[in-house]
């Protein structure tokens, strides 16, 4: 394939801006749900500890949220300059399905937002609650909106492709696809556990340096609790992921476990290279009949080889098959880390074992890669196809685009996002150093001690949103 092959530059361009894009909702959706929390329990204890862990937070959640927005506004503009014929043919339903996105959630998230950062003291201490309740849910219906347009793509439903257009034929099938709660499912365990791991590492750096220690002290058994509960979760989620793909896309899971022939009592592979050209896989070392047992809940189950369909219909083997052993040997070390942890509150020494805080503290960015591998695996894994065995990458790529053109975009989107990423790393270290405040008394107004009600919720008896108290 040609250096300036648009279709190739357009397929960088996008994994790219879309694999910058994704670490930051993934993080504030379990951030939100954190603040939401700490809220709540501010709300209801009163206790100083959650309302400056709630501020804290907020500040690192303002900076991630507006990367977010900004690294990922500029997706939808590459559906028409470099995909436009897959823009223009599945109009009909990504563009209401992702409409309802915006009307949905965004709006929602930005309407709260500004209540959740600059609304504290200045309005009822319920209604500030309900802001971040707000922001919180608003980030779990944004995910599910965008996830039921990826998962489309992937096994799409309720429709018919007529003279090249899809049309809509039951919009219940096409949002509620066969893969789509596996993805929301594993998606959102994913933002809990990212968000998990980031509190409980930034915990540990202070824990570690004799800083905020009984605020970060609450903070790190809080999480870890979470992620006692969510660790397991997702890898009982994975499987049936995974079962949903085999039976959906059982290509995708050929690639991710190297299979090349069809057996039954197929191996899982812990190591191997993979040879396209030889169609075999070099140095392989694996533990015969898991893969079948995994995947099929029998010893001597069939899975399907990469040669029942031609060269052509196959995805990029090695980039899946260890983009998908990276993401859970993470998952791996991170149940083996909330074991670790529960061992260590047993033995009433989780605040004191340094090893541990270490270890919390060097796997802030490991739910991160895992995110990402998980999506390569994903998107990857689908090639050739843009909508799933009905229109393949090349057909939906813009006719017209010329190989300097993608490669001109691709500069710019790689230098912008440079930019963007320099500055917000920069931001989030240094509200990470300045640290939480003191735990101290909290002097707040008067309205704001008053019981939660129904003055709290911010809209008027005429359905129009207020922010003052009734």
């Amino acid at each position: 394939m040609e250096i300036l092959d648009p279709l190739l530059l357009s397929r960088i361009q996008f994994a790219f801006v879309i694999s910058f894009h994704a670490l930051f909702p993934v993080f504030t959706i379990g951030l939100a749900a954190y603040i939401a929390v700490l809220e709540a329990l501010w709300y209801v204890k009163e206790s100083p500890v959650y309302r400056q862990l709630s501020e804290f937070w907020v500040k690192i959640f303002a900076v991630v949220f507006g990367m977010g927005v900004v690294s990922g506004v500029v997706m939808s503009f590459q559906f028409g300059t470099n995909w436009s014929e897959f823009a223009f043919a599945t109009a009909n339903l990504l563009g209401p399905i992702l409409s309802y996105e915006v009307l949905t959630a965004f709006f929602l998230e930005a309407v709260f937002l500004g209540i959740l950062l600059f609304g504290r003291d200045r309005v009822p201490r319920g209604t500030h609650l309900f802001a971040a309740c707000m922001v919180a849910i608003g980030t779990f219906i944004s995910s599910f909106w965008i996830l039921a347009a990826n998962s489309w793509m992937h096994t799409p439903d309720g429709f018919e492709i007529r003279d090249g257009i899809v049309h809509v034929t039951s919009w219940a099938e096409a949002i509620f696809n066969p893969s789509l709660w596996y993805r929301f499912g594993h998606m959102g365990l994913a933002s809990l556990l990212t968000g998990g791991f980031v509190v409980a590492g930034v915990s540990a750096y202070f824990l570690l340096r004799g800083r905020g220690l009984e605020m970060n002290r609450k903070a790190l058994s809080m999480t870890l609790w979470l992620l006692l509960l969510v660790a397991p979760a997702q890898v009982f989620m994975g499987d049936l992921h995974g079962l949903n793909t085999f039976e959906n896309q059982p290509t995708k899971v050929a690639a991710m476990e190297g299979a090349w022939e069809t057996k039954q009592g197929a191996p899982l592979y812990l190591f191997a290279l993979p040879d396209a050209e030889a169609e075999t896989n070099h140095f392989a070392v694996g533990i015969p009949n898991l893969a079948s047992l995994i995947l099929t809940h029998h010893w001597d189950g069939e899975v399907h080889g990469l040669t029942e369909v031609s060269a052509e219909q196959r995805p990029p083997v090695a980039p899946v098959f260890w983009s998908f052993r990276i993401m859970v040997g993470i998952g791996v070390l991170m149940v083996l880390a909330v074991l670790w942890g529960l061992w260590l509150r047993l033995r009433g020494r989780l605040y004191e074992s340094r090893p541990f805080l270490r270890t919390l503290e060097l796997m802030i960015p490991l739910p991160f890669v895992a995110v990402l591998t998980g999506w390569f695996v994903t998107e990857i894994g689908r090639s050739p196809w843009l909508v799933y065995g009905e229109i393949t990458l090349s057909e939906g790529v813009t006719p017209a685009l010329s190989g300097w053109m993608a490669l001109t975009s691709l500069l710019g989107y790689v230098a912008v996002y440079a930019i963007i990423f320099t500055a917000g790393i920069y931001y989030v270290t240094r509200i990470v150093r300045a640290g939480p405040g003191e735990v101290g008394p909290v002097e707040e107004p008067s309205h704001a001690k008053r019981p939660f009600s129904a003055a709290d919720i911010p809209f008027d008896e005429d359905g129009d949103f207020t922010t003052g108290s009734r």
